[in-house]
């Protein structure tokens, strides 16, 4: 008797004609063209911003052959982030970067600006926008140090990364351009000029709902992808497949290294200590994607969480406080939910990202067609 074809299958012959036709404007997420990782259900958006209160916004620079750049805020809420800080938790895979402000949330085990993506020679600058931007708000009048939380990575193949285009009002632009639901991704942002597994990568998110039974909560991911390996697409080996990977002989023994930045963001009410925890888990999906964690990479996790029982008010931080956090035996389903959402997140910001051209020559994107194909034809044993 034929076996009754799955979800993941009928997926992908439905996507297979929209992904072969379709424009470059129009590219399919991830699961838009059939790829679905793992086993939990999405948010409404497949979002970071699914988890209530986080927003995101871009300022995207591209300008002449050179400049390729920009900046991705993410706020984890709309009130006053100083006044009103939010657990946090770092981790690092390969400390190959410069993630601004990492040693206070590591130290201190909270956030209280927003958090900003961008190059690596413009973190000085999205640091001063991020200062400005929360000097300005009311109630900060007395405000003498600002821990800015600033993200990097390398675009300097397709942007003059040398020229530092990136200025302090695209911070404040991007900081005041954040939104909640859909989140553009792919060429944006942070994720305008930069490179993934030799394709264009970008900005990309997603999100995943723990059943109810679990607690119901949201955890949302968002990504700046800039790092190589041997690219795998859910379990499909598509670069041994497609005999280009950086390992090949037939290759030249390039495009391994590069970072990425990950963004966690959840509503379960956790310490920073399991919030830490939960940062680290994240890197299990970039192993998933197929990275060894290379090298020459600046591989680093944040993770916060939005609920206000933990909230780091005012008042909590001037007397001993009771905060109503999950324990660790609930933690486990949270870290899946998390390597879920990161491996789709990277996913989305290739899928996503347009082929470009730029200072230092052209950078194709994923050959989606291709990845549909390899996932609908006979595995040879």
């Amino acid at each position: 008797m034929p076996r009754k074809p799955t979800r993941s299958a009928i997926a992908i012959a439905c996507a297979a004609s929209l992904a072969a036709s379709a424009s470059a404007a129009d590219r399919p997420r991830a699961r838009e063209a059939g790829i679905v990782v793992g086993v939990l259900p999405t948010g409404p958006a497949n979002a970071i911003t699914d988890v209530a209160g986080v927003a995101v916004g871009h300022v995207t620079r591209i300008e002449g052959r050179s400049v390729r750049t920009g900046v991705t805020a993410i706020l984890p809420h709309g009130g006053n982030l100083f006044q009103d800080k939010v657990p946090a938790g770092f981790a690092v895979a390969n400390g190959f970067g410069k993630f601004m402000g990492s040693t206070q949330i590591a130290e201190l085990g909270e956030i209280e600006s927003p958090i900003l993506l961008t190059n690596t020679l413009s973190v000085p600058e999205a640091a001063a926008a991020a200062i400005g931007w929360t000097l300005a708000q009311p109630g900060n009048g007395e405000v003498r140090s600002v821990n800015a939380v600033v993200g990097e990575t390398n675009d300097g193949f397709l942007n003059d990364i040398r020229a530092r285009r990136v200025t302090i009002a695209d911070g404040k632009k991007a900081i005041a351009a954040a939104k909640g639901g859909p989140v553009a991704e792919g060429a944006v942002g942070a994720g305008t000029g930069t490179v993934a597994f030799g394709y264009k990568g970008g900005i990309g998110t997603s999100s995943r709902r723990l059943p109810e039974k679990l607690g119901g909560h949201m955890i949302g991911v968002l990504v700046q992808s800039n790092y190589g390996g041997a690219l795998t697409i859910d379990g499909l080996p598509f670069d041994q497949l497609m005999g280009r990977h950086y390992l090949s002989p037939a290759e030249p023994p390039a495009g391994g290294d590069g970072s990425i930045i990950i963004v966690i963001a959840t509503d379960a009410p956790l310490s920073d200590r399991n919030l830490t925890r939960l940062a680290r888990r994240a890197f299990l999906a970039i192993g998933r994607t197929g990275s060894p964690i290379t090298n020459g990479s600046g591989d680093y996790a944040v993770a916060f969480s939005t609920h206000p029982d933990v909230r780091r008010t005012p008042a909590r931080r001037a007397a001993a406080a009771n905060y109503a956090e999950l324990p660790n035996e609930a933690m486990t389903p949270l870290f899946h939910a998390a390597v879920e959402a990161t491996e789709e997140a990277v996913l989305n910001s290739m899928f996503k990202a347009e082929a470009m051209d730029g200072a230092g020559g052209r950078i194709e994107a994923l050959p989606i067609d291709e990845v549909i194909r390899l996932r609908r034809a006979p595995r040879q044993p």
